[in-house]
């Protein structure tokens, strides 16, 4: 048999190395992620999926791409599989692939002069990607949502999420950088990098705290809680939750009578909180009547509204006293195959779809629910992840933002920090516009976020409770806020400027076809890093 030389095994094994670097890159930036939420580990996956792709052709950047996005993932939303495995399955591929196709031109841009910030600029330019397309996008998993801890998380007040993943990505790119500089005896570059690294983490201290010495409010906030050990059927028909959350309201009125906590400005119940349309069932109406004549505050319920035709909306709806029902905010971004079924004809029958009977009508009004001076900035669940829906709600003139969500099904079975990653998102969005969060749910995580991301209370899962905090109702405005969508256009834009000066440096260059498939001979101390 015909030895195989060391020189044929070098593409395998350097293939192999990149797949690696790729896989461990993929699972320290979940870990960035809550449940683990070791942020500082965020950088690093930006960082090793360079060097996984570094010097490659475009295919197996492809390759490197998809293991990267499979590895980060896969765990990152297991929690989906208490839907089943195919949902969380095909949701992970989809990201995966999305993933694959943009790693193709990255190599490309890591061979250009100044590459760490073409780099930073492709995450931002992926994640807008991601949070629009397909279907409305998915957001998840953005670099800046796993970084409400960070010492630089202030980025987001400047420009949102995508300054803060843009600092994230550049971190890590500074950090290859800096390395290999340093190995090949470029120091002054090195330096530099570690310069620019300290500025990035360092400069958002400079930004001001929120102002919060304006109007304040005491907010309560009501997890009421369903049974857990439930069938995906049971909970889908279950009756009773409206009773579950009138009973805890009835709990926080007796607490205030007794003198334990302050009488809240306002009462916060979460998504889904009322098991129908307290209009249409008057048994509903009198229980929401009751509650808000327990505390005589305004109280805001979730709940399906009846909408035109056949269909409904999920919306958050405003009761004040001696009024009953005064405004709603009607949920604008559904959740594909959650509130709606695309090609429900072809796909409604299948599994589980079968739960879900009619699709919803997405709302259109921005406008904040006021209950005396707190303005409520309505975002039902999913819409936490989608910049453009809180945006909207904030410049509408809201003092407090609510989040209102039904976590049950996501934590039913195996819980895997599905309310725990929704809550780091509400901490950005406290940080990004300067407003206090309030985020109801209804089997926990509860909890009341300050302005500058910190948590000042929370609920755990699978109990019923209260919280009662007073918090600053903010009217200023953030840089982000001001900005709007720039930052991630400006931020973004950049890789396509990379993407032209590489397309012409390949037409300038000329490869002899015995050329190697690996990194050139200025690129070997990556190489050497995955040795």
């Amino acid at each position: 048999m015909k030895a195989t030389s060391p020189r044929t095994m070098r593409p395998g094994t350097a293939t192999l190395r990149s797949w690696a670097a790729a896989y461990v890159g993929g699972l320290l930036l979940y870990a960035s992620f809550p449940p683990l939420g070791l942020w500082f580990l965020g950088p690093l996956g930006p960082a090793l999926l360079i060097l996984a792709v570094r010097g490659r052709r475009a295919r197996s950047a492809f390759a490197a791409g998809g293991i990267f996005g499979i590895a980060f993932f896969a765990p990152l939303i297991v929690w989906l599989a208490n839907l089943g495995l195919l949902p969380w399955l095909a949701l992970t591929a989809v990201q995966a692939l999305v993933f694959a196709l943009a790693a193709m031109p990255l190599p490309r841009l890591i061979a250009l002069p100044g590459w760490p910030l073409y780099t930073a600029a492709w995450w931002v330019a992926l994640e807008a990607v991601r949070g629009r397309a397909p279907l409305g996008g998915f957001p998840w998993g953005r670099l800046a949502f796993g970084q409400a801890d960070a010492p630089y998380a202030g980025w987001a007040a400047v420009g949102g999420g995508p300054a803060l993943s843009f600092a994230v990505a550049l971190l890590g790119s500074l950090l290859v950088y800096g390395v290999t500089a340093w190995r090949g005896d470029r120091r002054r570059l090195s330096l530099a990098a570690g310069l620019g690294a300290a500025a990035l983490i360092t400069a958002p201290l400079a930004v001001p705290a929120p102002e919060t010495s304006g109007p304040s409010a005491v907010v309560a906030v009501v997890q009421g809680n369903v049974e857990r050990e439930r069938t995906l059927d049971e909970q889908a028909r279950m009756r009773g939750v409206a009773q579950n959350h009138a009973s805890e309201t009835k709990a926080l009125a007796d607490a205030v009578r007794r003198g334990d906590v302050p009488r809240p400005d306002v009462v916060l119940w979460p998504e889904n909180s009322l098991d129908g349309d307290p209009g249409r069932f008057p048994e509903l109406g009198s229980l929401v009547a009751d509650s808000v004549r327990e505390l005589n505050r305004p109280l805001l319920i979730g709940s399906i509204l009846e909408g035109p035709g056949e269909r409904a909306y999920n919306a958050g709806q405003l009761w004040l006293p001696g009024q009953g029902p005064v405004s709603r905010y009607a949920k604008r971004q559904l959740v594909p195959f959650g509130e709606y079924i695309p090609a429900r004809s072809l796909l409604g029958g299948l599994g589980s779809l079968q739960l879900i009977p009619r699709d919803l009508l997405p709302g259109t009004s921005t406008a904040p629910l006021v209950a005396g001076r707190v303005r409520l900035g309505d975002v039902i669940c999913y819409e936490i992840a989608y910049d453009d829906r809180v945006r909207d709600t904030v410049r509408a003139g809201a003092n407090l933002l609510v989040v209102q969500t039904n976590n049950a099904t996501y934590e039913r079975g195996l819980q895997a920090g599905q309310s725990e990653q929704q809550l780091a998102m509400a901490r950005i969005r406290a940080i990004e516009y300067g407003r206090a969060v309030a985020l109801a749910s209804t089997s926990g995580v509860s909890a009341v976020v300050a302005p500058d991301g910190r948590v000042m209370d929370r609920l755990g899962t699978w109990r019923g409770g209260h919280l009662v905090q007073e918090v600053p109702l903010a009217s200023g405005r953030t840089l982000s806020e001001r900005l709007g969508v720039w930052p991630e256009a400006l931020l973004g834009a950049p890789v396509l400027a990379g993407l032209v000066l590489a397309l012409r440096r390949t037409r300038r260059m000329v490869v002899p076809r015995e050329a190697p498939a690996e990194a050139p001979e200025h690129d070997q101390s990556f190489t050497k890093l995955l040795s």
